[in-house]
């Protein structure tokens, strides 16, 4: 046994003895020992050299009397895997390493050194010793390789782990860590009828019997779909609109409900669990979903604080998104803000190109792209599918739709999916095409793009009775003939060179996935002893990502001053036509009629002037639904966020309208009652503002939000108490009163003006007004007045007191709460309405098909 010992560069940092005890323990158990020194070293991609951090190989051997020191220790260190782990590897009678496994990656977080002890580095040698000496092991030359000391950036010492890797064939070509594989993926969807809305109803035939329901005609979309994706690579998927491209990346990125979809996905021969999934992969949308006010720089960095864990230092943050902005070459565009309609900003290519820098700034395992190049000119969609061979080349298995790509696109691609139908009619590399159609009997011309040939032929096929059954054929008697040269020319058989489980850990001490490097809910084990490689479900607890959204959405705010202004304007108009139309009403039965239309209308116009509050979810849903759909944040936290930033807002509005109204209306109170009546204003706009943001987690579009508010705000106002005493409205809508919004404010109010008992609205010959007798002379009234007196024996005289403030509450019926009670349910509806909208997200923004 050959036993290849490189220290690290952490090598001499830890126990020097206990690294003296393990060499010379192998060395007297009779095993071959080489010693090399390495230092950040990584292996780069099939291409044999090793490189540290800088591009640069250091290469020098401890020279140490009692180790056999080998002639060229490079030359066999050179192709093995350099990840901090123990390596395996079966040769025939040599030491030459030729397939590599690992890439350089940017460097993970540092984490915490952990040494072990002799007895346990002993004890991975003679279970290695054990497979190696097995009646089912290899029986050719076992060469091991220790890694110690920590000589990948970011890992450790005790990132101890053993891979076995294949013999004769393991140096005919680079091991793959990573396989995505998808096996007779179906899918099929209920057809709707034209034209109808309804469901059949069973009408009676002529001949008595009732017509049976007719059953509903199923549209397969996918129809055994069959593939792999490697590291590395980049699989593209083409195909005419409709044809299923969209529908298959969305059956990978586990976005259609598995009682929907039929076949399998796996990733290394194992299937793969949701929230995995969602960890160590990102899916790019066919829109670019971003908010238009940020700057390029800025988008990038949230995202980063979104994704990237509390761990990693803000400082190394700002390194990962400068890094990120020069791969996607965003550099000079790196401090113009997105844009939209309305403000200038980046164009679409680097638009685009920032949308893709958003899903991959926590470097994920698995891409998906649902058609990256839409929209854009020849030459922004070669850089973005530059950019993703790059990202496929860090070590990331991407896969993507794309519709049309041309000549120099094409070289960059290294799988293709032809699909007409939702059937697979060719899969395998661009060089094959010329040969695949030579044998269909449909040559491709040496000066046409072939991918514009295959798709021009697929359309031509479709439009025939048969469509493109023959091409679906011909792709699969092709792909069993061409099988097994594809196998022979991968030098594996059906499995992947690693498990889930392995690729993962290896992938994460590497530094991909930065989000898993903390411990959390999700976790692939990788077997004992060895600690596992836990990945978290979100990368962050909750109070970060709250403070991350409060901060964005403040400075969304700051930077479209003018929605706030427009608000605060209708809010002063409102106020200044109320003070002036109700100014200064007297203590008069009709200054008692109009003081309550003022609180109608007041109270009502609060909740109205918060409709506006419907689009602002709304335009971000689909931002939310991108987000959230990979963990970036929680739904609660994004909750409170919304609520604290739309918070300061509501009590300028409320400050604002009740200066302007109150002391102009003459309301009673004084300073106690002026403040109250603030309150009271600004629970109203916190509960029509929950009411608001309800509905727009609700419904989809505005068209259909503001119908809806205005509607149920004029029910609420209808049975608040203002048109109908409580007293007087039918028992069995009662129950709607209750659950008006429109009646606690309103009752606040008219509590907060009419319940000093000393205060009168109706003295003497007042009683008359709003009566017949209000046209008789004042001589007459007072004389009926006193013949009334006489008559009732009560001495009722001009200046007696008829009514006071809370006479008039019990003839409106506003006797069962207290204005406090008034105030804090309404501010109790405020918070219900914001957890009902923490439930429809969570119920409504699942995002995925059916």
């Amino acid at each position: 046994m050959v036993i290849s010992v490189i220290l690290g560069a952490q090598a001499n940092a830890e126990n020097p003895h206990l690294y003296l005890s393990l060499f010379l323990s192998l060395a007297a158990a009779g095993s071959e020992v080489g010693v090399y020194r390495g230092a950040g070293l990584a292996g780069r991609r099939g291409g044999g050299a090793v490189t540290g951090e800088r591009g640069e190989m250091s290469r020098f051997v401890d020279k140490l009397p009692f180790f056999d020191r080998r002639s060229s220790p490079m030359e066999e260190a050179e192709d093995i895997p350099r990840n901090g782990l123990l390596h395996m590897h079966h040769q025939p009678h040599q030491h030459h390493h030729s397939g590599l496994l690992m890439q350089p990656q940017p460097s993970p977080p540092v984490k915490q050194q952990q040494s072990f002890t002799l007895a346990q580095l002993l004890k991975r040698v003679n279970e290695a010793r054990s497979d190696a000496s097995s009646p089912t092991s290899s029986p050719t030359h076992s060469h091991y390789t220790i890694e110690l000391g920590g000589s990948v950036p970011g890992s450790t010492g005790s990132d101890l782990s053993e891979h076995m890797h294949g013999g004769g064939r393991g140096g005919d070509g680079p091991l793959l860590p990573f396989v995505l594989k998808f096996t007779d993926l179906t899918y099929s969807v209920k057809q709707r009828k034209k034209g109808s809305c309804l469901p059949a109803l069973p009408f009676r035939r002529g001949g008595g019997e009732p017509a049976e329901p007719e059953a509903p005609r199923m549209k397969t979309l996918l129809d055994n779909i069959s593939g792999e994706a490697r590291e590395g690579e980049i699989m593209a998927v083409l195909g005419a609109s409709g044809s299923g491209k969209s529908t298959l990346i969305d059956a990978l990125a586990n976005r259609i409900v598995k009682e929907s979809l039929h076949g399998s996905v796996t990733l290394n021969g194992e299937s793969l669990d949701s929230n995995l999934l969602k960890v160590i992969s990102a899916y790019v949308m066919q829109d670019d979903l971003l908010y238009p006010m940020l700057t390029v720089e800025e988008t990038l960095m949230f995202a980063a604080e979104f994704r990237l864990p509390r761990s990693l230092p803000t400082k190394e943050k700002k390194k990962r998104v400068q890094a990120l902005i020069d791969q996607l070459g965003l550099r000079n565009a790196a401090g113009t803000i997105i844009g939209d309609e309305g403000h200038r900003g980046v164009s679409g290519g680097e638009r685009r190109r920032v949308s893709i820098g958003v899903d991959i700034i926590h470097d994920p395992i698995v891409l998906f792209l649902d058609e990256p190049t839409s929209g854009l000119d020849s030459t922004s969609a070669f850089m973005v599918v530059k950019v993703l061979q790059r990202i496929a080349q860090s070590g990331s298995v991407v896969v993507m739709s794309i519709h049309q790509p041309s000549y120099r696109i094409l070289g960059l691609l290294d799988r293709l999916l032809f699909l007409s139908r939702g059937q697979t009619v060719y899969y395998g590399p661009p060089g094959a095409l010329p040969s695949f159609f030579d044998d269909f009997g449909k040559p491709i011309p040496g000066n046409e793009n072939p991918t514009e040939f295959a798709l021009d032929l697929i359309r031509e096929l479709e439009t025939m009775p048969d469509g493109a059954r023959d091409l679906v054929e011909h792709n699969r008697k092709w792909q069993m003939r061409m099988a097994p040269k594809a196998k022979h020319h991968d030098g594996r058989g059906e499995k992947p060179s690693l498990s889930l489980k392995e690729a993962i850990s290896a992938s994460i001490s590497r530094g991909k996935l930065v989000s898993g490097a903390t411990d959390g809910s999700v976790s692939v084990h990788s077997g004992e002893p060895l600690p596992a490689a836990a990945v978290s479900k979100f990368a962050n607890p909750f109070w970060i990502e709250m403070g991350v959204l409060t901060r964005r959405a403040f400075i969304n705010t700051k930077r479209t001053p003018e929605i706030f202004i427009i608000r605060l304007a209708a809010v002063l108009v409102t106020g200044f036509i109320l003070a002036t139309i109700f100014w200064r009403l007297d203590d008069s039965p009709k200054g008692v009629q109009e003081r309550l239309g003022f609180f109608a209308i007041a109270m009502s116009t609060m909740f109205y002037t918060c409709s506006d509050a419907l689009p602002v979810f709304l335009n971000e849903r689909y931002i939310f639904l991108r987000e959230t759909a990979y963990n970036a944040y929680r739904r609660s936290s994004y909750v409170l966020s919304h609520t604290i930033v739309g918070f300061p807002s509501l009590i300028v509005l409320s400050l604002a309208f009740a200066l302007t109204t109150f002391f102009a209306v003459g309301l009673a109170g004084g300073a106690e009652g002026f403040f109250f009546f603030v309150a009271i204003v600004l629970a109203s706009f916190w509960a029509g503002s929950g009411f608001a943001t309800f509905l727009s987690g609700v419904v989809t579009n505005v068209m259909l939000g503001y119908p809806v508010v205005v509607s149920t705000l004029a029910y609420f106002l209808l049975f608040s108490g203002f048109f109908i005493n409580r007293d007087r409205i039918p028992r069995y809508w009662i129950w709607f009163h209750y659950l008006s919004l429109v009646k606690y404010p309103y009752e606040a109010v008219m509590q907060n003006e009419f319940s000093d008992p000393g205060r009168c609205f109706v003295r003497g010959v007042q009683m008359f007004d709003n009566t017949p007798l209000a046209a008789l002379p004042g001589v007459l009234k007072v004389r009926v007045l006193r013949a009334m007196s006489q008559s009732l024996g009560v001495d009722i005289g001009t200046a007696t007191c008829i009514t006071t403030g809370p006479d008039f509450l019990a003839q409106q019926a506003v006797t069962d709460l207290t204005k406090w009670d008034c105030l804090w349910i309404t501010v109790a509806w405020g918070f219900l309405f914001r957890i009902l909208f923490y439930i429809s997200l969570l119920l409504g923004s699942r995002n995925k098909r059916r």
